[in-house]
């Protein structure tokens, strides 16, 4: 008798968990919203009342469920993808529960908007446990007050629950942000590319790997600095500094090489660094394109280059439709880890007032030889 007791509980038990949806490239299930929550479980037409009543998430604090074209006071409130999105009020939050291969490497992405213009410092919380980043919006990356973010972390676990979190203290909860297009993407450690004159000491120099696009965003995902991160969504690469850099797809943006690059958005206040064995004495090349993404930021660019003690600056004139050139910086290592750095010099902006810059892609190192030491003249008795 005990032990059906003990039968029952478990199945009343694992009927009352959420079960872990499995994980595949792309919208987690009921990640653009576009299965609601029942009329009934509306108050006022937008709070979400139930902690379940959106399937596949679970929702706590003050939740409202917004269809495109809602009016809030005179502002429209416009979804980037399908009809439906979320706003989260203060200290109000959304998860999902994940099937996830342990010890692997993933980058969350997904769509945000402020709803008030005076929301200016709002931030949100992203975490899959143990693992946390703080994650700063700021809509002037986009112009059409939508920005797509990449947050990335490794699974400690078979099942891991993703919790995006509202921390805000506004006094109108509804001047919360509002969150679609919520995505994943397995992220592979990039390995060694063989290049001409020997291996690419620089890993994921193309880019390839990186954060899921979603399916229509024009806009890009922005990749925040790794500061807010254990790891980055662009595998081998760091974002330094306080500014976030714009990672682009060839579907929608001019790419010089292979299908993904990185567009500098955030001026001196941003900067794309790997660190890379070396070997102090040798002479290295550095090779990277600079260009421009297509997407309309016109004027003189100029993009530099760290290495060493070596330093480059390459100026661009971008007509904001596409293009670019090759560069190169040669350098002698200093030291056994040698930082690569790219850097926009100057601050650029569209006419519609949104960050750009210019585009980096297709880098890649290679060690040339050792430095010849200063002949001596010898003098003959």
């Amino acid at each position: 008798m005990r032990r059906v007791a003990l039968l029952l509980v478990a199945a009343v038990c694992a009927l009352a968990a959420p079960a872990a949806a499995v994980v595949t490239d792309g919208l987690l299930p009921n990640g653009n919203f576009e299965d609601g929550p029942p009329k009934s479980a509306l108050v006022n037409g937008t709070v979400v009342s139930g902690a379940h009543a959106i399937p596949r998430w679970e929702t706590s604090g003050f939740v409202e469920y917004i269809e495109s074209g809602h009016k809030q006071g005179d502002m429209l409130l416009v979804v980037p993808q399908g009809a439906h999105a979320v706003r989260l009020g203060n200290e109000a939050s959304i998860r999902q529960r994940l099937a996830v291969a342990r010890g692997a490497y993933y980058a969350i992405t997904f769509s945000a908007a402020r709803t008030c213009a005076q929301a200016e410092r709002q931030r949100l919380n992203v975490s899959v446990s143990p693992e946390w980043g703080v994650l700063p919006m700021q809509t002037i990356y986009g112009s059409n007050g939508w920005d797509s973010y990449a947050w990335a972390f490794k699974a400690k676990m078979d099942a891991v629950t993703l919790v995006i979190h509202n921390p805000g203290v506004e006094e109108d909860p509804a001047c919360g942000p509002l969150i679609d297009g919520v995505a994943i993407r397995a992220l592979y450690p990039p390995a060694l590319a063989r290049r001409a004159g020997g291996n690419n000491l620089l890993k994921n120099g193309g880019f390839e790997e990186g954060p899921y696009f979603l399916p229509g965003a024009s806009w890009g995902v922005l990749v925040p600095p790794n500061i807010e991160d254990d790891h980055s969504p662009l595998p081998a690469w760091m974002i330094v500094s306080s500014k976030a850099v714009k990672y682009v797809d060839a579907a929608h943006f001019a790419v010089p090489q292979g299908a993904r690059a990185v567009e500098l958005v955030g001026g001196r206040e941003s900067a794309l660094v790997q660190e890379v064995r070396t070997v102090p004495g040798w002479t290295y090349r550095l090779a990277f394109a600079v260009g421009d993404s297509g997407d309309g930021c016109a004027g003189s660019m100029a993009a530099e280059a760290y290495a060493a003690r070596a330093t480059v600056k390459v100026p661009y004139q971008s007509r904001g439709t596409g293009g670019y050139k090759r560069a190169v910086l040669d350098f002698t290592a200093i030291a056994n880890r040698t930082r690569v750095v790219f850097q926009s010099t100057f601050y650029h902006m569209k006419p519609d007032g949104t960050l750009c810059g210019p585009l980096v892609d297709d880098a890649s190192l290679v060690g040339l030889r050792k430095k010849k030491p200063a002949r001596r003249l010898m003098q003959l008795l």
